[in-house]
């Protein structure tokens, strides 16, 4: 069934004319009197009485119009049915995240968040596992790397810049490196997860030098790394925004900071779809205003739905 014909026919016959349709639907005359002509030829019944004057329906127009105008406000109640239940602004998130950015940033949000929309429930995951949000059916996915998945929409939130730093108290017992090869004179604290390579790479200006100090202790959480070296086991290359406050108390000092270490991104993804719930939108928007808040302008992507009022926060 062609469904845009019936509506066009029942657009006729509620204006009264071809003219009335047409300006009522935005279409030219022409179209409607084709789509009408198309209608009676395919169920070889007359619908419509054309005179000079007027049109008026044959009696199977008219049994044929009362069956279609129920149909036609059954389809339009439905659709106000589900604007109505997506205006209402519930139901659950699925959402992973690391640990660590969890912990630091994410715990607040949640709170605040729930807060101001008391119909929406979350379940967060906080894993540094690699994560196929499709086959798990995650809605919402952060990660610190690079998302190349084309199943997910994707947005870089902010560069999880990263770089080597140790405790006052290690660096008074053991020196502070120059350049990278002073490095093989020193004790690591590593990461090695899914996301984050155990290899320390930094750029002279030319080339990438990989960095290989003696290794003591190896983990996989930012934050264990962390608290490791501003205890002085050793140096560690962890994301500024983890050691953001150790840095600032000067609980940690950076290191080499004239040759930078490869770069990861703090990225969210969800799945691709055709039309984005409102649970996730007004989820996201919130998220970024807490990134206009945090990281103003170093927030890398913005997604077309957040307004600029939103991104001037």
């Amino acid at each position: 069934m062609d469904l845009n014909r019936v509506q066009i026919f029942a657009q006729v016959v509620e204006q009264g004319s071809f003219t009335g349709a047409a300006k009522a639907l935005g279409i030219t005359k022409a179209t409607v009197s084709r789509k009408i002509a198309e209608l009676e030829a395919d169920t070889g019944t007359q619908l419509l009485f054309r005179t000079t004057r007027a049109l008026k329906l044959t009696e199977a127009g008219s049994s044929y119009y009362n069956r279609i105008n129920k149909i036609l406000t059954d389809l339009q109640s439905a659709e106000h049915q589900l604007s109505d239940q997506q205006k209402l602004i519930k139901g659950n998130l699925k959402i992973v995240c690391p640990i660590e950015l969890g912990q630091l940033f994410l715990g607040p949000i949640f709170a605040q968040f729930l807060t101001l929309y008391p119909d929406i429930t979350i379940d967060a995951e906080l894993t540094n596992r690699k994560v196929d949000a499709i086959e798990e059916g995650i809605d919402l996915l952060f990660q610190i790397a690079d998302s190349s998945d084309t199943r997910l929409q994707s947005y870089a939130l902010v560069n999880a810049h990263k770089s080597l730093m140790a405790s006052p108290a290690y660096l008074a017992q053991h020196g502070t490196p120059k350049v990278p090869q002073d490095l093989t004179l020193h004790k690591a604290i590593r990461l090695q997860s899914a996301h984050i390579e155990g290899a320390w790479k930094l750029f002279d200006g030319k080339s990438w030098i990989i960095a290989e100090p003696m290794t003591q202790l190896t983990v996989n959480n930012v934050t264990l790394a962390r608290e490791a070296a501003i205890a002085g086991l050793g140096i560690t290359a962890v994301p500024s925004i983890i050691a953001q406050t150790a840095l600032e108390k000067g609980h940690l000092i950076p290191l080499l900071d004239d040759y930078p270490m490869s770069q990861t991104k703090v990225v969210l993804s969800y799945p691709q779809r055709a039309y984005l719930p409102r649970k996730y939108r007004v989820f996201i928007e919130f998220i970024y205003a807490a990134l206009f808040k945090r990281w103003g302008s170093q927030v890398l992507e913005v997604p077309d739905f957040i307004g600029q009022t939103d991104a001037s926060m």
